[in-house]
């Protein structure tokens, strides 16, 4: 059994990651089209493509650490070589350079090109680490609920520091004249600073999981050897029914998360009156601390009830919870306080939700060792990275192109009716969609515990052959 030190040593990557995913989740859209001065077209076609062409390059980095060998390991070593690489690309992705509107469009899309395969060469061998760390898929839940709890310590941080950002600018002038309302309003620079903070924090926390863990499971080769082809590995990959049906069920709940994620800095500025005492930021940050809540829950609910069936229950808790928002009294004192608490139960949701998908993962990769004779975890893991691009991809598109279709102008002071309703919407039934395609491919899904137990009983021994 592992030790407790290297639990936490592995959740500090996680710790890293999630600081910059949420970042990109919650904040990215409202910089590119209130800070950056993309049009919310262009920027909702930036988020797609770029995110689409890098949901495309884990695959490659699976295979890429798939073969990697080194005296640190498989997987491990990304840890040590990204971490200053992707601290610096983060920093820059959040500079606004003094130029022409094409220069910076041309410059956005290089820069969030650049931090996306920053962010797939640390996040893809990471993933894969739960795969060589242990041979016991009860212990890869505890490894998975660690490394959930501490990714939302660390979105819970970022949170603060965006939060502590918001506070020291709302009310007051910004450059252009304008009354600051939110992190919106703040000049560029403040948020490259913003955004150093948390990269050098990401750069420690990435060299010392690298210090902290080792891989100890040596997965079963195939038996034509370490140059087995790519072809075969992709083919094994395509012909893997489980993984299809988790990766449809991980985008379905991402495409969920990011879409609300990121609506709600929106529908602070432009729904609530801003003079309540609750901030975007704080408001995400009470999520990330019922994400964490949600997270100790795992084990014990995925042990009594399995994995599968947790993770339906809690996705259709989801939908109901996000629709209820709509039905929100607006301008009225209990506005606020109806929606921390249905914000509250959807965080606690998603925190069930976040370990299971990394668990049942590296159960398919289990799966896929016993059938095919090499478990190809790195690729296999490549895909839960891929689910997160993808749907953060659609949810970021979506989001902004709902907001340019239906009329969003950062400049007014007031949107249109129409706008309004759309950003709701993106608050309540639009993202409940995502998680109810989650639960119609889980209805599908394969792997229960019996399943599982047989399949690990039966490489055991033939890993002890």
């Amino acid at each position: 059994m592992a030790r407790l030190s290297e639990k936490i040593g592995y959740g500090m990557g996680d710790f890293a990651s999630s600081m910059f995913w949420k970042i990109f989740s919650y904040y990215l859209p409202i910089f590119y089209s209130d800070v950056f001065g993309l049009k919310p077209v262009h920027a909702a076609t930036l988020l797609l493509v770029t995110k689409l062409y890098d949901a495309v390059s884990d695959p490659v980095m699976g295979l890429i650490a798939d073969r990697t060998e080194t005296r640190w390991g498989k997987y491990r070593p990304y840890l040590l070589w990204m971490a200053v690489p992707f601290a610096a690309i983060g920093i820059l992705s959040f500079y606004v350079p003094d130029s022409t509107y094409a220069v910076k469009h041309v410059y956005a899309y290089v820069m969030y090109i650049l931090m996306m395969t920053a962010y797939t060469a640390v996040n893809v061998p990471y993933g894969a680490m739960l795969g060589v760390m242990t041979d016991d898929s009860k212990e890869k839940s505890v490894f998975s609920s660690f490394r959930m709890f501490f990714a939302y310590i660390g979105s819970f941080i970022a949170m603060g520091i965006f939060g502590l950002f918001e506070k020291s600018i709302i009310g007051k002038t910004n450059a252009a004249g304008r009354v600051m309302k939110g992190v919106g309003d703040a000049d560029p620079m403040s948020w490259t600073m913003v955004v150093s903070v948390v990269a050098v924090l990401c750069a420690v926390l990435f060299v010392l999981c690298f210090l902290m863990t080792r891989e100890r499971v040596k997965t079963e080769k195939k038996a034509e050897g370490p140059g087995s082809s790519i072809r075969k590995d992709l083919k094994s990959l395509a012909a893997n029914g489980p993984w299809w049906l988790l990766l449809g069920a991980a985008i379905g709940q991402l495409l969920c998360a990011s879409i609300r994620g990121g609506a709600a800095a929106y529908y602070f500025a432009n729904i609530l009156d801003t003079s309540v005492f609750l901030t975007c930021a704080a408001y995400l940050l009470i999520g990330e601390i019922a994400q964490m809540t949600g997270v100790t829950l795992t084990v014990p609910l995925s042990e009594r009830f399995g994995k599968r069936n947790t993770f339906i229950a809690t996705l259709a808790g989801v939908i109901v919870f996000n629709c209820a928002i709509w039905f929100i009294p607006l301008g009225s004192a209990a506005t606020i306080w109806w929606l921390l608490v249905l914000h509250i139960l959807v965080s606690l949701c998603f925190g069930i939700t976040a370990p299971l998908t990394w668990s049942m993962f590296a159960d398919v990769a289990d799966y896929s060792e016993l059938k095919n004779g090499s478990a190809s975890t790195g690729l296999i893991f490549s895909s839960s990275s891929m689910a997160q691009k993808f749907g953060g991809a659609i949810g970021g598109f979506l989001l902004l192109a709902l907001l340019g279709a239906f009329g969003y102008d950062k400049d007014l002071a007031v949107q249109a009716p129409g706008t309004l309703s759309a950003i709701r919407a993106m608050m309540s039934f639009i993202p409940a969609i995502g998680a109810g395609l989650g639960i119609v491919f889980l209805c599908f899904y394969p792997l229960t515990t019996a399943r599982m137990k047989d399949i690990q009983d039966k490489l055991q021994t033939r890993r002890n052959q």
